[in-house]
């Protein structure tokens, strides 16, 4: 099978591409600067010269919160292009199965937890990233509306809760929490800081997974394909505050300070965990504990081998 893998330089495309599984198919995995996914006439180039049966779109503009809150509209307008350019294109060519990477943060802000996959355009969004969620639930419409219509195309979409992992961008500015909060961390214990600052009251709760158990179930949907529902929920079931991943990740990096609390910052959403029902009907289980995953992925930060 040649899969077309979009987004192959990104922590979950490396994953992918890097699970033991990988090798029984065929990547086609074009870093951004050989495919520009903006560029329409270069994709269109790009699908006729190669032989595709499947398309996994992970590709993205992706950050944290304060890169969302600085630059909606990059976040809105590309995340939208690229995903709009693949899904059309990949139809175009007549290419049948599409499995779509989208976000927990399109679901409402304030909907009741956990957030089950009909619950999309069902509240407002979280202002905070709101750009990036729009961008997420236009691409998925597009699927669900070229899979209604012609029963032949089967574009599917999975929406991941938070990941983290090898292969993470740990950049201050533009970082997602696990990576931020491990370099955070780990400067403060080298350079002797008495303290650590927390953004809000850290009692906000996310759901992390671990990129290596992402990529695992990216190989069990793409073996059980016709199995998955039209937009499927791949979390854990289980979420921790703030707080919690700050005690966990100092206890890993061995260190002593404390932390403070700064209430001026955004915090986003109270809460985002997701109902993973229809996941368990597959019969599909993650492998790795919370403090597993941010132990390697400690390691990988200090190998220092990231982008």
């Amino acid at each position: 099978m040649n899969i077309f893998l979009s987004g192959a330089s990104g922590m979950a495309g490396k994953n992918i591409l890097s699970n033991p599984m990988a090798k029984k198919f065929n990547f086609i995995a074009p870093r951004r600067s050989d495919l520009d996914l903006l560029n329409v006439d270069q994709l269109n180039s790009f699908f006729q010269q190669n032989k595709i049966d499947l398309v996994i779109h992970a590709a993205g503009i992706v950050g944290g919160i304060e890169a969302n809150i600085s630059n909606p509209e990059k976040y809105l307008f590309e995340n939208t292009q690229m995903g709009i350019n693949v899904v059309n294109l990949s139809k175009e060519h007549k290419i049948k199965r599409l499995i779509n990477l989208a976000s927990s943060c399109m679901y409402p802000k304030d909907h009741l937890q956990p957030l089950s996959e009909n619950m999309i355009l069902n509240g407002p969004l979280e202002p905070t990233n709101e750009g990036y969620a729009l961008s997420k639930i236009l691409v998925t419409k597009l699927c669900e509306y070229i899979s209604l219509n012609n029963k032949n195309f089967l574009y599917k979409t999975l929406i991941p809760c938070n990941l983290y992992g090898e292969h993470d961008n740990f950049d201050y500015d533009s970082s997602h929490m696990i990576p931020a909060v491990i370099r955070k961390i780990y400067n403060a214990k080298c350079q002797g800081h008495d303290h650590v600052l927390i953004w809000g009251d850290g009692e906000a709760r996310r759901e992390f997974m671990y990129a290596k158990d992402f990529s695992d179930f990216i190989f069990y949907a793409i073996e059980h394909f016709k199995k998955l529902p039209q937009n499927l929920n791949v979390g854990l079931g289980n979420d921790y505050s703030i707080n919690d991943y700050y005690k966990i990740i100092a206890d890993i990096v061995d260190y002593n300070g404390k932390f403070m609390h700064d209430h001026t910052k955004p915090v986003g959403m109270q809460q985002k965990l997701l109902n993973i029902e229809k996941l368990k009907k597959l019969g599909w289980n993650n492998q790795f504990t919370l403090r597993q995953g941010i132990k390697e992925t400690y390691q990988f930060f200090k190998r220092g081998n990231y982008d």
